[in-house]
């Protein structure tokens, strides 16, 4: 059976996913690019990178995915529903390959994108958008990819089997929080957390059978 799936997450030691101040030159706001260095330091994203523990970590970003499901967020800055010919921040070729069903309250026409990604605009609470996007996937995992409110919501209605969150040693002070309103989560889950030498700290949370 499919599973429902988060990874690579990245946040800082204050809990912050994405600064204050989004926007179309600033896609992660004040906190910049510093809550993914450590991933663009691995072999899974350049030629010539780590293959360490964080390497390990990213690999398994695709494994086994059918579909992922994003907030408007983060598939374009904010605003981007007033620009018809916009086409997300991810390039002609982004890096999901799979459709990709975007939670927006502006739905558009798909797009269909190089490399195996189209992305479908839904306006659907996260039980819905689960349905659809599991029907996509065809029998492999759904991966929710972000940004945090996304995930937080998923979590909350007890959506996700597998969360993959990297704790980066920065203090954002401001942005939006992932863990806010989700006390208590860890009873739902058996918890391993794993320190890299690069100083991030890899927590995984897998549902329990109870």
């Amino acid at each position: 059976m499919s599973i429902t799936r988060v990874h690579n997450f990245s946040i800082s030691l204050d809990g912050f996913g994405t600064g204050e101040g989004q926007s179309r030159e600033a896609f992660f706001g004040h906190a910049g690019e510093r809550l993914h260095q450590w991933m663009f330091a691995t072999r899974w994203w350049q030629h010539g990178g780590s293959g360490g523990i964080d390497d390990v970590f990213t690999q398994q970003h695709d494994r086994g995915i059918g579909a992922e499901i994003m907030g408007a967020g983060k598939w374009g800055y904010p605003g981007w529903h007033e620009d018809p010919e916009w086409k997300g921040a991810w390039g002609p070729n982004p890096p999901f390959h799979t459709p990709v069903f975007v939670l927006t309250h502006h739905p558009r026409p798909s797009i269909k994108m190089e490399g195996g990604t189209t992305f479908h605009f839904i306006d659907a609470s996260p039980a819905e958008a689960i349905e659809r996007a599991r029907e996509a996937a065809d029998g492999k995992d759904v991966r929710i990819g972000g940004g945090p409110t996304v995930i937080r919501d998923f979590v909350a209605a007890g959506l996700v089997d597998h969360l993959h969150v990297v704790v980066v040693p920065i203090l954002l002070g401001r942005g939006v929080r992932l863990w806010d309103g989700l006390e208590g989560l860890e009873k739902r889950y058996e918890v391993e957390a794993v320190s890299s030498p690069s100083g991030v700290t890899h927590v995984t949370f897998t549902r329990t059978s109870g």
